[in-house]
């Protein structure tokens, strides 16, 4: 791999450094030419647009091999760059915090579909990581104010931290807390993202060894977390409001049982893969 990674050492230009990049990655990675891209405008300080718009032709900066030396041994894009895009927003992430997914961004169009023309004033995110979706939501509406809760102080520093980048900190607050643990008031919209993946569950090399187990694996059928949320969540829902809770898409059945045991009607909403992905709640009106 080391070899791999110095063969796009210096004199080549970014172009050429890319298609070597590119192919080094094939091994490892289902997306190597975005991999190789994303790594070589990090290196050259650009966004990806921008060098693909008109930096092609640069020279290749040294740190190019590192970076992708580093990709090749598993680390994650986002763990390397320091930054991931979630739906509207860009959010700087660290090996204490999940990397947000595509497939979580169908939390966020549920929400949409709920709420319409209307707004939620009132948002909470449990177990908030980087503030992704609490961050997302406030950036769809302005006039709403939100809390995001963590049991990770380094994930409550990064989404803190990336409140005040996206200039939203005056709207966001973020607090240790365990799910809805001492929370007295109730919100318009409660988002959340817990951990289910089984624990012996075999996951890909770059989510297993870089990325906190605690933020993902939930018990022997993924679904502890679902337990202890269910008979708190109605409690945190304001009349009319909406919970939107992301599953692995094969748990709609059984997280959809704990949630009716507990007092719900919930319906399910499909990722764009069409896999089950969000368990949504409704509030008593």
């Amino acid at each position: 791999m080391g070899e791999s990674a110095s063969a796009v050492g210096g004199g080549v230009t970014a172009r050429d450094g890319i298609v070597r990049g590119a192919t080094a990655l094939a091994t490892i990675s289902d997306t190597p030419r975005l991999d190789a891209e994303l790594l070589m405008a990090h290196a050259l300080g650009l966004s990806r647009e921008a060098m693909l718009l008109g930096r092609l032709d640069d020279l290749a900066p040294e740190s190019f091999a590192g970076l992708l030396r580093r990709r090749l041994d598993g680390e994650p894009i986002a763990y390397i760059t320091g930054r991931r895009a979630f739906w509207t927003i860009e959010l700087a992430v660290a090996p204490g915090v999940l990397i947000p997914r595509p497939d979580t961004e169908t939390l966020i169009e549920a929400a949409i579909d709920h709420f319409g023309a209307r707004a939620p004033a009132s948002i909470l995110d449990l177990g908030t990581g980087s503030g992704a979706l609490l961050l997302a939501a406030l950036d769809i509406w302005p006039d709403a104010h939100g809390l995001g809760i963590d049991r990770s102080p380094e994930a409550l520093v990064i989404a803190r931290g990336n409140a005040e980048r996206l200039g939203l900190a005056e709207r966001a607050r973020f607090q240790a807390g365990d799910w809805g643990e001492g929370i007295a008031d109730r919100f318009d919209l409660v988002l959340c993202n817990p951990p289910y993946v089984e624990s012996e569950a075999v996951l890909p090399r770059e989510v297993a060894e870089h990325e906190p187990a605690s933020a993902l694996f939930a018990g022997p059928e993924g679904l502890d977390e679902y337990r202890r949320l269910a008979p708190q969540i109605g409690q945190m829902l304001a009349p009319g409001g909406v919970a939107c809770i992301e599953i692995g898409f094969a748990q709609g059945a059984a997280v959809s049982a704990l949630f009716r045991d507990a007092g719900f009607d919930p319906s399910i909403r499909q990722d764009l893969g069409g896999r089950d992905r969000c368990v949504i709640l409704g509030g008593s009106s």
